[in-house]
């Protein structure tokens, strides 16, 4: 009796055993499969090849008439609409747009920019962005970072939400993972990250 337990508790680890060990190389080969393909389909890509982005670029025609705005949402104080209106969250329409004849409503606003495309609010550097004379820099980011950037960037449907995804910090921001590289410029739709400050 005491044999026959024995013998049944080995033999159902036996088979957790076997079973551990299926699953573990089937990942394993899984893994190396998507690695080998990954690194195929990269040194596939040709260094002047251009990806097809779903990014349309709008003609940033203010005067269109739209009912409803896609925005910022999360700025406490301020909001940018996908006109590119920068405002006060209390002169935010209930459509989602801000309203254009409030004072504090400023098209295209780089106020917090710098030359490099560095800004110090994220909500102005969304507004800047969405220039439509921002197009060739967003355009040439695009197709010259296309491999590192590909998962980020290849879901944004226009130029807004390029502009939102752009001027989010990132890695490009930030220097040995926990510092800015320029903590007073830190939301940038530009094509180059930030120099490098001295710590």
């Amino acid at each position: 009796m005491v044999l026959r337990r024995l013998l049944r508790k080995r033999w159902v680890l036996g088979v957790v055993f076997g079973l551990s060990l299926i699953y573990f190389l089937t990942s394993t080969f899984k893994q190396e499969e998507r690695t080998i393909r990954d690194r195929t389909l990269l040194q596939a890509l040709d260094p002047d090849h251009r990806i097809v982005w779903k990014v349309r670029f709008n003609l940033g025609n203010s005067s269109r008439q739209i009912s409803r705005c896609r925005n910022s949402i999360q700025g406490r104080l301020l909001v940018t609409d996908e006109l590119g209106y920068v405002c006060e969250r209390k002169d935010l329409q209930v459509n989602g747009c801000c309203n254009s004849n409030a004072p504090s409503s400023r098209q295209y606003s780089c106020k917090t920019c710098l030359p490099n495309g560095c800004c110090s609010v994220y909500e102005y550097c969304v507004s800047c962005c969405v220039q439509p004379n921002k197009r060739q820099i967003l355009e040439r980011f695009l197709n010259r970072a296309a491999v590192g950037f590909q998962n980020l960037f290849t879901a944004v449907e226009d130029h807004f939400e390029l502009c939102l995804a752009k001027c989010r910090t990132s890695s490009q921001s930030v220097q040995h993972e926990n510092t800015y590289r320029d903590p007073t410029a830190k939301y940038c739709y530009g094509e180059n990250p930030p120099e490098l400050l001295p710590i």
